[in-house]
């Protein structure tokens, strides 16, 4: 894919963003309210591959293998869609496993609504699919925003349909600096973020893959063009609102109740080179929130470990998930 050119003051922008982000990973609010204030409760199907909640947002959903298989349920980052758990998906579905993977509400090929763009609304649409589909026994794997998204929904909606949960590289328990989380990453991190999607959001997507998400920035790195144009891909089929407001979503929401609250076993995976939610203030203090945690970290691995290094993450969700 060929990279566009950009003005000194946009290029900028962006280098100065990324670059932010890194640094404050050196060194180291409230949820975001809803624009719908209508309670979101599941609702009935719309099509074999989508369940509509109550205030008409369609959720698209993938479903594969034996209806009677213990059910993994995947929850993507930002601002990608159900598609970045492939390599998962297809290595589970070949181990026996029933594997759902869904877009989240303005990401992918679920619908791109105005408003619910918030952690709460996040959790009541995956419960949406997972009370359409009735799945229970299920194990809940969580990555980026989708790890914060998959505490919520465990906490609040799982008793007695979730049997274990999985973050990796995951934003709880939050990532925005505060007076009560001093080494978060300051909020101009995130500004910039929304500043360089507001500006072009095609070729901001394009730099975070082809930078630090997969770490692809780092000196000797592999870089693979057909990842980064793979994410940009699935972020580019998404809302650019519904990814605006996100970025809210996963830096203010502040996941430390739902941490505490968690009662199932939980695995806690995350790079030691992770630039985009650094492991310092993420997984290194959630482990200590959780009554049946367990960490592991992984030296020199990015943020998107989960797709540079899936042989090895599969194998050790496989190991967590038969334990």
């Amino acid at each position: 894919m060929e990279r566009s050119s950009l003005n000194p003051t946009r290029r900028n922008v962006v280098a100065g963003t990324l670059t932010l982000a890194a640094a404050a990973a050196a060194v180291g609010g409230q949820p975001a309210t809803a624009a719908n204030k209508k309670k979101p409760q599941a609702g009935a199907a719309e099509s074999p591959n989508s369940v509509t909640v109550a205030d008409g947002t369609r959720i698209f959903f993938k479903d594969w293998g034996p209806k009677d298989a213990q059910p993994i349920v995947f929850h993507h980052g930002w601002p990608l869609s159900g598609d970045d758990w492939d390599n998962q998906m297809l290595f589970f579905l070949g181990k026996g496993y029933r594997v759902i993977a869904h877009d989240r509400r303005g990401h992918g090929r679920s619908s791109q609504v105005n408003g619910g763009h918030d952690m709460d609304h996040y959790a009541a649409d995956v419960a949406a699919v997972v009370e359409h589909l009735d799945l229970r026994n299920a194990i809940h794997v969580g990555h980026s925003t989708g790890g914060g998204e998959a505490a919520r929904y465990t906490a609040r909606h799982g008793k007695g349909r979730v049997s274990k949960l999985v973050l990796i590289g995951a934003v709880p328990p939050i990532m925005v600096k505060t007076p009560a989380n001093p080494g978060g990453l300051p909020i101009e991190v995130f500004d910039g973020f929304r500043s360089a999607q507001a500006a072009n959001r095609a070729q901001f997507f394009h730099d975070v893959a082809a930078g630090p998400f997969y770490g692809f920035n780092r000196p000797g790195a592999k870089v693979s063009p057909a990842v980064v144009e793979n994410w940009w891909r699935q972020g580019m089929q998404g809302g650019a609102k519904a990814h605006y407001d996100c970025i809210k979503a996963f830096s203010e929401t502040d996941f430390t109740d739902d941490l505490k609250t968690v009662d199932v076993p939980a695995f806690l995976m995350h790079g030691e080179d992770d630039q985009i939610v650094p492991i310092a203030d993420s997984a290194l203090i959630g482990i200590k929130l959780l009554k049946k945690g367990a960490l592991k970290t992984y030296p020199g691995l990015p943020h998107g470990m989960a797709t540079t290094h899936a042989d090895i993450i599969n194998a050790d969700l496989l190991a967590f998930f038969k334990a």
